[in-house]
C-alpha cells in the first residue's frame, strides 16, 4: 500500500511505476534499425494472452519513481525515448513527456490507446487489442497503426482498425512471436494484395537484443 504522499505524486504523475529502462535498438514498427531509450512503465489492465511482459501487468510490483529520475537517466543515452509498458497511458503522462522534451529528446510511446491521450508526444505508434479497444483521442493522434496478427481473423481486425485510425496513420502488420512460422508467409502475402499495408517483424528477437 503505498502512502498517502506517494499517491498523490503517482496521481499528478510526478512519480511512475518504473519496471525497467534500457536503450537499445528499435526493433518494430516505423522506425525500427534506430538507437533508443526504452522506458518501461508497469500497469495494464488490457491483458493479452499472448503478451510477452506480463510481468509489467501488476503496476504494485514496480515501484514509484520520481520523472525527475527517469528523465535524468533517459537523457544520457539516445536523442529518442521510448515510452512503453504496460499501458502507460494508464498514467498521465503530461509532466514525463515535459520534462522529457525540456531536455530536447524526442518522445515516442507504444500504446493500445485504451485509455485517453495525455502528454506531448513526437510519435504515437497504436498497437489495438481486441480486450480494449482504443479512445477516440487516439486514433485521431496516431502515427502508426500497428497490428498484431495472431491468428487469420486478426486481418478482419486490422482492416477494422485501418477504418477508425486518422488517414496519415501508417499501417503495420506484425506477426505475434509465437506465430511467426505460421503467420508471416500470410501477412506477406497480404500485404502484396493490399499493398496501403506494411510488413513490421520483431527484429530485435531476431538480433537477440532487449
Amino acid at each position: 500500500m503505498l502512502s498517502k504522499e506517494i499517491q498523490l505524486e503517482v496521481n499528478k504523475g510526478a512519480m511512475l511505476p518504473l519496471m525497467e529502462e534500457f536503450y537499445t535498438i528499435q526493433g518494430e514498427g516505423f522506425h525500427t534499425g534506430t538507437a533508443a531509450y526504452f522506458i518501461r512503465i508497469g500497469g495494464c489492465d488490457v491483458g493479452c494472452h499472448w503478451c510477452d511482459v506480463k510481468e509489467s501487468w501488476n503496476a504494485e510490483l514496480h515501484p514509484p519513481t520520481s520523472i525527475d529520475h527517469i528523465v535524468d537517466n533517459a537523457s544520457k543515452y539516445a536523442d529518442t525515448v521510448v515510452i512503453t509498458g504496460g499501458e502507460p497511458l494508464t498514467w498521465d503522462m503530461s509532466l514525463l513527456t515535459s520534462r522529457l522534451k525540456d531536455k530536447n529528446l524526442k518522445v515516442h510511446i507504444e500504446t493500445s490507446g485504451a485509455y485517453p491521450l495525455s502528454g506531448t508526444w513526437d510519435w504515437i505508434c497504436l498497437s489495438p487489442k481486441k480486450n480494449k479497444l482504443p479512445t477516440e483521442t487516439v486514433y485521431n493522434a496516431a502515427h502508426e497503426l500497428k497490428v498484431i496478427i495472431h491468428n487469420k481473423h486478426d486481418f478482419i481486425f486490422a482492416e477494422e482498425q485501418a477504418e477508425l485510425v486518422n488517414h496519415k496513420a501508417i499501417l503495420f502488420l506484425q506477426p505475434e512471436w509465437s506465430k511467426k512460422e505460421e503467420m508471416t508467409p500470410l501477412i506477406v502475402e497480404y500485404v502484396m494484395n493490399n499493398p496501403k499495408w506494411r510488413v513490421s517483424l520483431q527484429t530485435h528477437k531476431y538480433l537477440n537484443i532487449p
